[in-house]
């Protein structure tokens, strides 16, 4: 777990207030479930993350009960660029700590009441992101020019999603 600095942390509650806010506003919380989540420890995930983009952790007790531990965002999700991303991730993860912790129809239903359609689709954008700024190669496809950020060479086991063709490893300072 990575402790959030100040910055993070103001920007965090500052998130985590309009969040419940609109829970309160489209009655999925009330008062007292709004006071839980506000007592809710917030906290960032590991910065090379590329898949997650934020987590619900729990811990067990000795009685066998589940006991809600931290909400973690992914730390490149704090700036104004993915801020209404981050309030639909903390929304998402807020739905978990009520109880919701599968994504089951009664979860997604939930979960499409977000008002901000826009920001609740930009999930492969910001993978996409994630992983273009960990790239050390890129895999290409010679046919359809298809290119696909990863962290290590294909060399030339894996085929593009488009055409099924073979990709092409290149380093990523060679395309810069």
């Amino acid at each position: 777990m990575v402790k959030p600095n100040a910055e993070q942390m103001r920007t965090l509650a500052g998130f985590r207030d309009i969040v419940l806010q609109n829970m309160h506003a489209l009655g999925i919380v009330g008062i007292e479930q709004r006071q839980a989540l506000l007592e809710v420890p917030l906290g960032v995930l590991r910065s090379n993350a590329t898949q997650r983009h934020g987590a619900t952790r729990w811990r067990r007790l000795p009685s066998g009960d589940l006991e809600l531990e931290v909400v973690d965002l992914h730390p490149n999700l704090l700036v104004n660029e993915w801020a209404d991303y981050a309030h639909f991730v903390l929304f998402h993860e807020y739905l978990h700590a009520l109880g919701y912790r599968q994504h089951n129809s009664a979860f997604r239903s939930l979960e499409a009441l977000w008002p901000d359609g826009k920001g609740a689709r930009r999930g492969r954008e910001f993978t996409r992101s994630r992983r273009l700024a960990r790239a050390r190669w890129m895999w290409l496809c010679r046919k359809c020019g298809e290119r696909y950020p990863r962290q290590k060479k294909g060399a030339g086991r894996y085929f593009c999603k488009t055409c099924n063709t073979a990709l092409v490893d290149e380093a990523v300072q060679d395309i810069q």
